[in-house]
């Protein structure tokens, strides 16, 4: 009969274990919005000079598909466990419609509005729709983490209100991050690994995205420079396209959707910084003050910060 310390004690390595797991997907997590926070810079920048959103939203997905070929072999089986719905849930919520939601109001809104706007709010809906739809808790201290991270959010917003038309672009960004949210919930119970996930998407979205090109007519990607070509599609395809997605699956897979989610609150302040030397757009002191309040509601959030047990 086994001792009463073996049964009331449970391995230390159990508790390493877990401690390590968190700390990867802390690190998955702090990496996809890094990239993120370029990204947004990047992708204004190619929106607003030689680039239509379809252009940009084809090297975003085109690179990707080509990388993940080893891996399309084996996407059978993987659209057979998640699902048909939720397999549309996610090439919706972070494929081609979602990009080409997203980018339009890039066109409109400054840096520091699309972070605050896009990720910023993310974890927002991310943890309203868990809550309504899974009955997920949120517990006190993260609470109060999800209404700093609003009210960042807001300030943001506000401190950008003085660029002439950035508020045809609010609705779209918005729109994008709720469309993302759903992603964010659907791969969390696809039961699929990141990469599988990455390989649904960029491939659902090249079939999706193909006959738009053809139709719509608008594609400036032949009379564009090189260089503008090439920088997108290492951004779009490489980094955010496949590194990032793969991140982001790997932090919710760790974290948990809600948990994972929240470290997007951080692109603000990183998309407002890369926005500087990028995009020549100062941050205002309202801007930077707010990033401050994001930051740390991430930290609430995520579960970095806990009650003492």
């Amino acid at each position: 009969m086994p001792s009463s310390a073996t049964t009331a004690k449970p391995p230390l390595d159990a508790f390493a274990a877990v401690d390590r797991s968190r700390w990867v997907g802390m690190a998955a997590a702090l990496a996809t919005v890094t990239i993120w926070g370029a990204w947004i810079a990047l992708t204004r920048k190619g929106v607003t000079t030689g680039l239509a959103p379809v252009d940009v939203a084809l090297l975003r997905y085109s690179v990707p598909s080509l990388v993940l070929l080893p891996v399309l072999w084996r996407i059978r089986p993987a659209l057979k466990q998640a699902g048909a719905r939720r397999s549309l849930v996610m090439i919706a919520g972070s494929g081609a419609p979602f990009f080409l939601v997203c980018s339009t109001g890039m066109a409109l809104a400054p840096a520091a509005d699309i972070g605050a706007l896009l990720p910023g709010t993310m974890p927002l809906f991310v943890a309203l729709f868990g809550s309504l739809f899974l009955r997920e808790r949120i517990g006190a201290l993260r609470l109060l983490g999800f209404a700093l991270i609003f009210a960042g959010a807001v300030a943001v917003a506000i401190g950008g209100i003085g660029h002439e038309g950035a508020w045809r672009g609010y609705p779209l960004l918005l729109g994008a991050a709720s469309m993302w949210a759903c992603y964010t919930l659907a791969f969390r119970r696809s039961g699929i690994n990141a990469w599988q996930s990455a390989a649904i998407v960029n491939t659902g979205s090249i079939l999706l995205l193909l006959p738009v090109l053809f139709f719509s007519g608008t594609s400036r990607l032949l009379d564009a420079p090189l260089h503008d070509i090439l920088l997108q599609g290492v951004v779009q395809g490489l980094l955010s396209g496949l590194l990032a997605l793969v991140c982001y699956g790997a932090a919710v897979r760790r974290l948990g959707a809600s948990n994972a989610a929240a470290f997007a609150a951080l692109a603000p302040g990183l998309a407002a910084l890369f926005g500087v030397p990028l995009l020549g757009e100062i941050p205002s002191l309202l801007s930077l003050a707010a990033i401050l309040i994001v930051g740390f509601g991430v930290a609430l959030a995520s579960g970095a910060i806990q009650r003492g047990r």
